[in-house]
C-alpha cells in the first residue's frame, strides 16, 4: 500500500466516525502517514456523518479526496451520494439494513454485511458498526488487527470500557 483512502458514511449515532478513528489509530500505531477527515452535520444523532480516511506509506498532500479505494455505507442517502466515488477497481461495503436500491456498480466489488445480524449474535446493537468494520477489514486488511483493538481501546470513551470486548467480538 503507498496511499489508500476510504470514506465511511451513515447517519449520526452509526458509529461511522468511530469506525475511522478507529483505523487511523491503528494506522498510527503502524507508522503510517493519516489522515482522518471528518465531515457531519450539527445534528448529534440522525444527521449524515461521514469520514475520510487515508492511510499512506508517504506523506499525505491533501487530506480531500473525490474517489475513494473503499466506500463504507450505513443508510441510503450515503449509497446516494458515494457509490459514483468508488474508483473502478475499489471496494464498497454496504449493510443492507434500510438501504431500498442497493449497489449497482458492475466496476467494482460489492459486498454486503448483515451487520445487524452479527450485532444480535454479539448481544448488543450498539455494537453494530464494529461488525461492518471487522467484515471490510476482512476484506482489505489496512491495518493489523492487533492495532485495531489498540485504537478501539483509545477511542471508546472511559464510561463505555464496559463495551470494548463486546466490541472485539463483533469485529472477529
Amino acid at each position: 500500500m503507498s496511499n489508500f483512502s476510504s470514506i465511511i458514511a451513515g447517519f449520526g449515532g452509526q458509529g461511522s466516525l468511530l469506525m475511522g478513528k478507529i483505523m487511523a489509530y491503528a494506522g498510527m500505531l503502524e507508522g503510517k502517514q493519516v489522515s482522518w477527515c471528518p465531515s457531519y452535520g450539527p445534528e448529534m444523532r440522525g444527521g449524515t456523518a461521514n469520514v475520510c480516511v487515508i492511510l499512506s506509506d508517504r506523506k499525505i498532500s491533501s487530506p480531500i479526496v473525490t474517489k475513494y479505494d473503499t466506500a463504507i455505507i450505513l443508510n441510503q442517502q450515503s449509497l446516494d451520494k458515494f457509490e459514483s466515488a468508488v474508483k473502478p477497481g475499489g471496494l464498497l461495503i454496504y449493510d443492507p439494513n434500510g438501504i431500498i436500491r442497493h449497489p449497482e456498480r458492475t466496476d467494482i466489488t460489492v459486498c454486503r454485511i448483515n451487520a445487524v445480524d452479527v450485532a444480535a449474535k454479539v448481544g448488543n446493537s450498539k455494537v453494530y458498526n464494529m461488525a461492518v468494520l471487522g467484515g471490510y477489514l476482512k476484506m482489505k486488511p489496512v491495518v493489523e488487527m492487533e492495532n485495531v483493538e489498540k485504537g478501539l481501546q483509545k477511542s471508546i470513551p472511559a464510561r463505555y470500557s464496559d463495551l470494548i470486548a463486546l466490541n472485539k467480538a463483533a469485529i472477529e
